[in-house]
């Protein structure tokens, strides 16, 4: 059990957490920090309590050489019951597994850090093999350059170690790199060891700056996390050293791993400045889902394709309610976007299609034509569209098109005749769908709910949980609600995430259908606001962050969000796993 160190906050696998010592130190962090700051002994010698010749040893301020023998390693583990400091181990990738400590120290950091693949699989197989509630640190390798990607990856301590021995060779350490003091024309740095004239900047200098910029750089790591946006940050950040891009790359083909971390909704940012954006967790799954799980309720309808625009949600940008003025909502609108694949209106809100923001050039790469239309045509495998009216500019969208509908006998009719919104291109969109019966507002907004039920519970979840017989549409888009057939709520739409959140009544339907549950289960009582980590008796591995979830245990049922995954659920000690909205007792 870890009594010492507990996770807040997530951003895929990068965590801030709280390493408890006399002052409590926040992670990522320097472990140094944690010895001069906190007054801990970490890095020294214990005694063991009068009377006890049981082994006491804390982390050592280096991991141990790759080949250090097995035995050697694992008597680094501190298991005395009496005395209340942190733990911590030492493993190696290949000899990782549970001791019950607070935190695992990474043998040989050195001979990993540096090689993408080799960096990847030792983090893999010791996120494997110990309880995620407890802290990874990886000593003598962080540096300003690559400690955004050792957090990013899922490491939560590193030592000032590497930033000190570069500064006493004279290498002085920026976020973009190392140079020699001799390559210098100026300090470009405002911290205190540089507050002189170059030409007095010596060694020892040079140790105190790289030091400084190391937890300068890991401050800024922590507030990226707090945002929900390291990601953003790494993938430009990563790019002034080889190894550290190719080490973020190498966890985008991750999927289990990262997947399993990314929470399904977030109000943060999603930046996408480069065609690593495309690989990204939210990116794949919002495409996944699309082509998996949604289901098209308005395909009687014409098929209306429009580029997507810069404000969100679509809806609420002009360009958007020119082309739904002039169709006359007479056809199922979807947008046509990088990053994000095809997004039907009735998910405009769900997360990421809200939340993103992409670099307009006005030209579309080949890897963005061949994702896009890869999505578009999935798609269409769903659907039984009549036909479809193409209201896209010629550049790469009309290509995208033609792609996707390349083997299929539909008919495609494109209706722009310079720019999307010019009153010819409109007046041509009008005229393409004279004669089409229009979509009335009940029926967008009831097909919108049952989407949205699609994309975050499954396939079919809409008709289930929202069946025409037993089901009532309240309020107006986006506020939306549905009431089952006594007028009792369901649900009710989160403008904010495009998700669903569902009320007792509503979380009882769900558990009794044959929709999948992601269900958690607690000890004897009832929860009041959260569930904490060590009530919970089991959890669906299939829970990620964000998931709508039921409680269940002898004395309760419950529904709410998730906090994190459900396996971190079974393993972790501490910490609020489950954000409670209703409870009853049973």
């Amino acid at each position: 059990m870890t009594d010492h160190f507990e996770v807040h906050h997530r951003d895929a696998a990068a965590r801030i957490g709280e390493l408890r010592l006399a002052d409590p130190v926040t992670t990522p962090c320097l472990a140094d920090d944690v010895v001069t700051d906190a007054g801990s002994l970490w890095n020294a010698e214990r005694e063991v309590p009068a009377g006890d010749d049981s082994q006491v040893t804390i982390l050592p301020h280096r991991g141990f050489p790759s080949g250090t023998a097995d035995e050697v390693q694992e008597s680094f583990a501190v298991e005395h019951p009496d005395v209340d400091y942190p733990s911590g181990v030492v493993v190696s990738p290949d000899t990782a597994k549970n001791h019950g400590a607070d935190v695992y120290v990474v043998s040989g950091a050195p001979g990993f850090v540096g090689h993408a693949p080799s960096f990847r699989d030792a983090v893999l197989d010791v996120r494997d093999a110990v309880p995620d509630d407890t802290a990874l640190y990886l000593s003598g390798v962080a540096t300003p350059s690559n400690v955004a990607t050792l957090v990013y990856a899922g490491v939560d301590l590193v030592d000032g170690d590497r930033a000190v021995v570069r500064g006493t060779q004279g290498r002085y350490l920026t976020t973009e790199g190392d140079h020699h003091l001799d390559e210098l024309d100026e300090l470009p740095c405002a911290c205190p060891a540089c507050q002189q004239p170059l030409a007095e900047f010596d060694r020892e200098d040079c140790v105190a700056h790289n030091v400084n910029a190391l937890e300068a750089e890991l401050a800024r790591v922590r507030g990226r996390i707090r945002q929900g946006r390291l990601r953003d940050y790494v993938e430009g950040q990563a790019r002034h050293e080889a190894w550290t891009t190719a080490a973020f790359r190498e966890f985008d083909q991750q999927w289990g791993y990262v997947e399993q971390r990314t929470p399904i909704e977030r109000d943060s940012l999603l930046l996408s400045a480069s065609e690593d954006t495309l690989r990204r967790v939210e990116i794949q799954r919002f495409a996944e889902r699309v082509t998996s799980r949604y289901t098209p309720r308005l395909d009687d309808y014409p098929l209306l394709l429009v580029p997507c625009s810069a404000r969100k949600p679509y809806s609420d940008s002009q360009s958007h309610r020119q082309f739904q003025d002039a169709a006359s909502y007479r056809g199922h609108l979807v947008s046509m976007t990088s990053p994000i694949g095809v997004v039907p209106t009735e998910l405009e809100l769900t997360y990421p299609a809200q939340q993103y923001d992409s670099v307009v050039t006005g030209d579309w790469s080949a890897t963005e034509i061949e994702f896009v239309s890869t999505v578009l045509e999935r798609y269409l495998d769903r659907t039984d569209y009549p036909r479809i009216v193409a209201h896209v500019p010629n550049e790469g969208y009309r290509e995208i098109v033609e792609r996707a509908t390349a083997e299929r006998d539909i008919p495609v009719e494109y209706t722009v005749v310079d720019h999307p919104t010019t009153d010819e291109s409109l007046g041509e969109l009008n005229a393409a769908l004279a004669g089409e019966d229009q979509i009335w507002v009940q029926e967008r907004e009831a097909a919108t709910l049952r989407a949205v039920a699609d994309y975050q519970f499954g396939d079919g979840a809409g008709d289930v949980l929202f069946a025409p017989d037993d089901f009532e549409l309240q309020g107006r888009y986006p506020k939306l609600q549905a009431l089952d057939g006594d007028g009792e709520q369901l649900a009710a739409l989160v403008p904010q995430y495009g998700t669903l959140s569902l009320s007792l009544a509503g979380a009882h339907k769900w558990d009794a259908s044959t929709v999948p549950t992601k269900r958690v289960k607690i000890d004897a009582f009832v929860p009041h606001g959260d569930v904490l980590a060590p009530g919970v008796v089991e959890a669906d591995d299939s829970i990620r962050p964000g998931d709508e979830v039921v409680v269940e245990g002898p004395k309760a049922f419950a529904v709410g969000r998730a906090t994190v995954h459900g396996s971190a659920m079974a393993d972790a000690t501490r910490g609020v796993v489950v954000d409670v909205r209703h409870s009853e007792e049973t």
